[in-house]
């Protein structure tokens, strides 16, 4: 029959226990025959056929239990199971009439296990089956030699039951096949939900432990397992995290929790332990470890966003009068009055108001994530502009910039973005890249790298630590006491938006290096 694994199963073993039954009816007919009961009955009216049936009956019920062992054709085995048992009865009530209602009323559950397993026309068939037999009987033995003294209402009301049977049994059995049919969809969805619960949180980027009364972790997914670290598959948590066993039985006895961050392995992360109740009364307890370095990037981000919002606002602001300064100075540079020396510093102070709107523009830019509009650029030659354009702006001796590397090499890039990157790699070369006493000594290097072009900015400062290179990017990192630590976190964004990079290198002459590497101008050109 069509259905479910689970309802095929239950279905074999309703036909193992139907199959025992006809094995109990054969051994309860044979008893009446051959066993000690017998004197307390009256003589079988045939007790030849009586024998003969009851022993070939205790043989094919004995067959029919090992093809249901089986668990195979059980339509064919209910069929065959019914037809031998309505035959049986029928020969067994002829050759022991007193035994008649007795031997009819063990059919009716043969009947109903047959319509419970088959569909109902199977069913219908079966009680009609053995209430024909019951009437056939019932007219062979008024037909024979013998008297006959049961009613005609006997057979006609067991035939009745019969097929009543067959269609209540039918109802229940559908009813039992849908719910359990249902229960197994609810079933399949409950361990579908369990299993996607499961998976979240074992990939939760928070640390889950469920600790017991008695202080062992039950459960702990994949980030609490790596917050601990490897413990030898240790199963208590004062074993594994003495601190945050104390900080749990501390919050188990008074209800409250220490906020502080707290270090469980030598190589991970600080974390900010969080306790909760599994249950409302239980001594169960749900552990949550926060990695705090999530949590300061989820604060950095809003900062950020912030940040971002307020900048694009402050540099609106800034734009009108850095116009009112730029149209004063280009007004004084008309004047005739004004000596060659002042118009040089007028100059430069032009120059610097256009340095800072392009700051502005970018800083805008930035904000509305605006894709950089990508020039030709011949980085030699602006390296050596840039150079000079700053020079003009240091007190005479108090640095050396040099430019060195290949000519005529073009990349693709904003030149105001490159202008503020360059800015930043050197002013932070200027203040940092040099031991005390001594005067800066920067290099700006252009090359070409693996095909794409790149600037190095190097310094013989005394370069950047280990521990510091892993956060240098990050905004508002800064090892200087005045610092805002978002230079090189601006600029390594300006080179994203010209699909450049921005990296640190170790400079094998001494002293700190980044290099912004550019994409190939010839990329897009067919070979």
């Amino acid at each position: 029959m069509a259905g479910s694994s689970g309802i095929a199963d239950a279905q074999y073993r309703d036909l193992y226990f139907y199959s025992l039954y006809r094995v109990l009816e054969a051994g309860l007919l044979a008893l009446l025959l051959f066993g000690p009961v017998r004197e307390l009955l009256p003589d079988p009216a045939r007790p030849l056929l009586g024998k003969v049936t009851s022993i070939a009956y205790l043989v094919a019920a004995t067959g029919l239990m090992y093809w249901a062992l089986r668990q195979v054709a059980l339509r064919w085995q209910v069929l065959v199971g019914i037809c031998i048992d309505v035959a049986a009865g029928l020969l067994a009530i002829h050759a022991m009439p007193s035994a008649a209602s007795g031997i009819a009323l063990m059919l009716v559950f043969n009947v109903g296990a047959t319509s419970m397993l088959l569909p109902l026309r199977f069913g219908l068939a079966a009680g009609a089956m053995a209430g024909g037999a019951m009437i056939f009987e019932y007219i062979w033995s008024t037909l024979g030699p013998l008297q006959n003294d049961r009613p005609l209402a006997e057979p006609i009301m067991f035939a009745v039951s019969f097929l009543s049977i067959a269609v209540l049994t039918y109802l229940l059995g559908r009813q039992i096949r849908e719910s359990q049919a249902l229960a197994e969809r609810r079933g399949g969805e409950l361990a579908d939900l369990a299993a996607v619960n499961e998976l979240i949180i074992r990939r939760m980027r928070t640390g889950v432990l469920v600790v017991d009364g008695e202080g062992g972790i039950r459960l702990a997914n994949e980030a609490a397992v790596l917050q601990l670290g490897d413990r030898g598959g240790r199963r208590r948590l004062a074993d594994v995290a003495p601190a945050l066993a104390e900080r749990l039985d501390h919050w188990l006895r008074t209800g409250h929790s220490d906020d502080t961050p707290l270090r469980l392995s030598a190589e991970q992360p600080e974390v900010l332990p969080r306790f909760a109740r599994l249950l409302a009364h239980g001594d169960t307890a749900l552990v949550f470890l926060d990695d705090t370095a999530l949590v300061s990037r989820r604060a950095e981000s809003m900062t950020l966003a912030t940040l971002g919002r307020f900048s694009a606002s402050l540099a609106h602001e800034i734009r009108n009068p850095l116009a009112a300064i730029n149209y004063a100075t280009q007004l004084l540079q008309e004047s005739d009055e004004i000596s060659v020396g002042d118009q040089r510093l007028l100059q430069i102070i032009h120059a610097q108001c256009q340095r800072t709107n392009a700051i502005v523009e970018n800083v805008l830019g930035m904000a509305r994530r605006e894709r950089a509009p990508a020039d030709n650029v011949d980085l030699a030659a602006f390296a050596r502009r840039f150079v000079d354009d700053h020079l003009q702006v240091l007190p005479p001796g108090s640095a050396s910039i040099e430019v060195s590397g290949a000519e005529e090499l073009h990349g693709l890039v904003d030149p105001r973005h490159l202008q503020q990157v360059l800015t930043v790699l050197l002013q932070n070369a200027l203040n940092h890249g040099h031991l005390p006493g001594d005067a800066a000594q920067v290099r700006i290097h252009v090359h070409a790298l693996g095909g794409r072009p790149a600037i190095d900015v190097c310094d013989r400062g005394p370069g950047i630590g280990e521990d510091a290179r892993s956060n240098l990017f990050r905004p508002f990192y800064t090892t200087a006491e005045l610092g805002t630590g978002l230079g090189l976190y601006i600029a390594r964004e300006l080179c994203r938006s010209n699909e450049a990079t921005l990296d640190y290198l170790d400079n094998p002459e001494g002293g700190g290096c980044f290099r912004i590497t550019l994409p190939d101008p010839h990329a897009l050109l067919p070979a």
